[in-house]
This record gives C-alpha cells, structure tokens and sequence, in this order.
C-alpha cells in the first residue's frame, strides 16, 4: 500500500465504485443489436452484501451508460447509480450532496486516467491493478487483484478487517 496521506479507514462510509474495470475486467460483449454484456464477480458481490450489512452505503459512478449495470445495481442493492458521467468530479459531488457525506468518508475505486480526481479527493483513493500507471501513482491503496476479479472484494475486507466490522459479520458463518 503506497499511502499519500493519513487515512482513517474508520471514517468510511461509502463505497464509490467505476463499473469497465473496476466492476468488470473492462471487456465489453456487444451484441448484433447493439445491446451489451457484462461480467461481474460473485464475490465482489457478496463484499458488496457484506459492505452494506455492516451499515455502510455504496455508489456506482461510470463514464459508460448500459442497462445491465442497473440491473446489477438492484440485484446489490447499491442506491445511487450515476452512469454517462464523463467529467467524473461534479457526478461525484453530487452523490456527496445527496448522501450527506464528506469525500473524507467516502472510498473510491477506479482504474482509468477519467478517475483521477476522484482517487485524488475521496477520504481513501483506490487503482485496481489493472489501473493505468498514473492512477496507480495517486492512490492510497492498488489491489493485488484486478477489476471483475476480486478487488471490490478485497478493499472491502480490507476496510472492515481493519476498522474492526469484519469478525462480526462472519458470525453466521461460524458452526
């Protein structure tokens, strides 16, 4: 972990997440009729679950607009989704405003250049390690795994093992 600046994970209360990448390994499947596929990872989405039972709330913010990231959204339950948003920052501060939250108290994960001020301004900045070299430079935090292969997953545990949420949340898995 290359750390810019002093974080306190325990501030955390939202988890802004870039789908292509991200969400995603970033490919694409599109169809003869113009619709699109994507692939998510089943265990980035029950970190997902996790997050949210731990009380904390969870953002989609993208570049792209495609119907299948709502879809995965509801099947989440993330409440805010902002896609078609190019200039990332004022998208961002309009899920502050709506969310009553500091960017000190949000998390943001992204893997493209368009998400630099975003790694730069949240309260913990994070590049998957398919990230591109300059948005791995400013964040707080690169993955070990990559977009659509676990990284949600990983700085979600790496958040809630580290702020003491974790052991309490695998009391149902415990025989």
């Amino acid at each position: 972990m290359t750390t810019h600046k002093d974080i306190d994970l325990a501030r955390i209360r939202m988890l802004v997440m870039d789908v292509d990448g991200v969400l995603t390994d970033g490919s694409i499947l599109l169809h003869a009729d113009g619709s699109e596929s994507k692939t998510f990872n089943v265990q980035d989405g029950h970190g997902v679950k996790l997050w949210h039972r731990a009380g904390l709330k969870s953002a989609i913010l993208s570049g792209r607009e495609a119907p299948v990231v709502l879809a995965r959204a509801r099947q989440l339950g993330i409440g805010i989704v902002l896609q078609g948003q190019l200039e990332k920052l004022p998208a961002y501060e309009t899920i502050l405003k709506e969310s009553g939250l500091t960017a000190q108290e949000t998390a943001y994960i992204g893997d493209d250049v368009l998400d630099l001020p975003l790694v730069r301004r949240a309260g913990f900045g994070v590049a998957v390690a398919n990230a591109v070299g300059e948005l791995k430079a400013a964040a707080d935090y690169v993955t070990a795994a990559g977009g659509g292969r676990g990284a949600i997953r990983e700085v979600i545990e790496y958040i809630l093992r580290r702020t003491g949420r974790w052991d309490q949340l695998m009391e149902r898995y415990r025989i």
